[in-house]
């Protein structure tokens, strides 16, 4: 039988390594492995590690009744999300075109999180569709990196657009979420 993993969420590192520093400061002699896990425990906020354990359980057990979210595959990165947030006005269009790929493939899932699903559109619609959501006048650029990228298939004449229906991978899920709060 395997162990339960056991998180630990530490809402502030800074006052989490202090408190562990104080008491691996105050052991005569380096800590053993039940030692440890109290101290962890401790700085963590719980009393030692059985309480820690205690705690833990008694969330699984009153979320196992609720459907646990799925995790997502990748963790996402923040940092890049808030970077290519600056790329749009507070209404959420798309201001500049980010130099970097990877904020340029963002852009693009939020642009194709804005198409309606099971439509199809002439060239000119798209374009049409595109100028509202961008202040830099390349709607050609966009309809073809969005073409590129897989996230719109055309008619090999560039007639007929349609959005190539999918699960946003976790980054652009979170940047579609944050510019749909902006309007």
């Amino acid at each position: 039988m395997t162990r339960p993993s056991i998180p630990l969420a530490i809402e502030d590192i800074s006052a989490f390594s202090r408190a562990l520093a104080h008491q691996l400061r105050a052991a005569e002699s380096a800590p053993s492995h039940l030692s440890l896990m109290n101290m962890l425990a401790r700085a963590g906020g719980f009393r030692n590690f059985q309480h820690l354990r205690a705690d833990r359980l008694a969330e699984d057990r009153l979320t196992d009744a609720a459907p646990a979210p799925v995790p997502d595959p990748a963790p996402v990165d923040h940092r890049r999300i808030e970077r290519t947030l600056t790329h749009f006005d507070e209404n959420g269009r798309l201001v500049r075109w980010p130099s970097r790929r990877a904020m340029q493939v963002l852009c693009l899932w939020a642009l194709w999180a804005r198409l309606p699903a099971g439509q199809t559109w002439t060239e000119r619609q798209v374009n049409e569709r595109l100028n509202a959501w961008h202040l830099f006048g390349d709607a050609a650029l966009l309809r073809r990196d969005l073409f590129e990228t897989g996230l719109v298939t055309r008619q090999r004449d560039g007639s007929d657009y349609r959005r190539i229906e999918q699960a946003p991978p976790p980054e652009p899920r979170a940047l579609i979420r944050l510019l749909a709060q902006r309007g």
